[in-house]
């Protein structure tokens, strides 16, 4: 999962994937490992379920995601208040 997602970044490329059982459709922008050891993803929310009923910033652990797919749609670079420095984010992996 984690050289799909890289590639989604480099190429700017929207993504889709299971979390948690529900559809989500996002921005991919960091790829890395958070403070507490897990692989996770900061992507911008742009479709599909979400618990807070919002679209935005979210924080990814890849240990409750599957079924990841790289979609044909594109992305116009950093989202507005992204931040390439992710303070939740030990070691970056992959980022913008």
């Amino acid at each position: 999962m984690e050289d799909l997602i890289s590639e989604a970044i480099e190429n700017q490329k929207i993504i889709e994937f299971d979390y948690d059982g529900y559809s989500r459709t996002v921005e991919p922008h960091c790829l890395g490992v958070s403070t507490a050891g897990n692989t996770v993803l900061r992507a911008y929310q742009v479709d599909g379920f979400s618990s807070s009923g919002r679209m935005g910033w979210k924080l990814y652990d890849l240990n409750n995601a599957d079924g990841l797919e790289i979609l044909t749609e594109t992305f116009n670079g950093p989202r507005d208040g992204y931040n390439p420095d992710d303070k939740a984010m030990d070691e970056i992996i992959c980022a913008l």
